[in-house]
């Protein structure tokens, strides 16, 4: 199950616009959420889940705008929260900025995506680039020629118009990665993983049908190929577009893409990584009131890799000495380099 109804309140706990989707909870119960949050705060135990009775309230807050959706069933809360923040950037594709004054302006059109992201509790069309076409910021007019909802929101390709038409066909990929490490205070790697993800931008004609390879672990194992050059994939997350179950059975990353600019899939592998940069630190104290440290940066890249904009950022706490002398103010001794 999913959400009853969904709220959008300003930073007083004021609805500004709701959205009842199932009937079968009383809308008034939100007047009880903004003071069992201050209690929370107040408490120091805040959540994303409180509950008042057998009502239950799933939040987030962005902005000045607090987010609600209301439920007294056993709701699925990762669907809850995924489609909150779904809506927030569905917002922000249309107004630029999700405030309260871009609701209080907009205040039709945001009753339109309402009505249309949601059906009886259950998230429906969340696509920004669909919901663009036949919702605009005008509203709609009876008139003969207004604008349809397109066949792609009944379709099963829903993120993905008919009838594109490009000159020249391409497609752009980048893979972006990112290395966590966590390193002992003798130098000793203890943790590390790479988290990446895999952003394309289509320009493609039609409704192309594209297919991906990666040198994935379980593939090579089912293939018997060599596994030497292989890696195991984690938490990997896919576009909507992606067909599971084709990936699930042979490994291939089957997807008919949508237009424009899109985030195809986010993983995750835990193995061991050595450090392309190496800082290394050495405090030395003088006396009481000066401390030197020397800091050296390490880069351990191929002859043929260069970097750029590189940051390194230390914290140094600012110590306050103690002097019997009168005259010495402490704070001329405390020194930050």
């Amino acid at each position: 199950m999913s959400a009853s109804a969904v709220f959008v309140l300003d930073i007083k706990g004021k609805v500004l616009i709701s959205r009842n989707y199932k009937g079968d909870i009383d809308m008034n119960e939100i007047d009880h959420f903004m003071p069992i949050l201050m209690q929370k705060e107040e408490e120091v135990d805040v959540s994303p889940f409180v509950a008042h009775g057998a009502v239950h309230f799933l939040w987030i807050k962005h902005s000045n705008l607090y987010l609600v959706a209301m439920t007294k069933n056993n709701a699925n809360a990762a669907l809850v929260f995924a489609f909150l923040y779904k809506i927030v950037e569905v917002f922000k594709e249309y107004f630029k900025e999700l405030e309260e004054e871009s609701i209080r302006d907009n205040f039709v059109t945001v009753y339109e995506l309402m009505d249309e992201v949601m059906d009886f509790g259950f998230p429906q069309t969340t696509d920004s680039q669909i919901l663009q076409e036949y919702i605009t910021q005008r509203g709609h007019k009876l008139e003969v020629g207004a604008p349809r909802p397109p066949a792609t929101v009944t379709n099963a390709v829903s993120w993905r118009s008919e009838g594109i038409k490009y000159r020249k066909n391409e497609v752009f990929m980048d893979v972006i990665e990112s290395v966590n490490l966590l390193v002992s205070a003798s130098g000793s790697v203890l943790r590390s993983e790479i988290v990446g993800s895999v952003k394309m931008k289509v320009v493609l004609s039609g409704m192309p049908e594209l297919r991906l390879g990666l040198n994935d672990k379980l593939l090579f194992q089912n293939t018997g190929r060599d596994k030497g050059k292989a890696v195991e994939l984690e938490d990997v997350k896919f576009h909507q577009c992606v067909r599971l179950s084709r990936f699930e059975n042979d490994r291939t990353i089957s997807f008919i893409p949508p237009d424009g600019d899109c985030e195809l899939m986010s993983y995750r592998l835990n193995t061991h990584v050595k450090p392309l940069i190496w800082i290394e630190s050495v405090i030395e104290k003088y006396s009481h009131s000066r401390v030197e440290v020397m800091v050296k940066v390490k880069f351990d890249l191929f002859v043929c890799m260069n970097s750029g904009r590189v940051k390194c950022s230390w914290v140094v706490q600012q110590t306050i000495m103690e002097t019997e002398d009168p005259n010495v103010c402490p704070h001329r001794l405390a020194k930050r380099r």
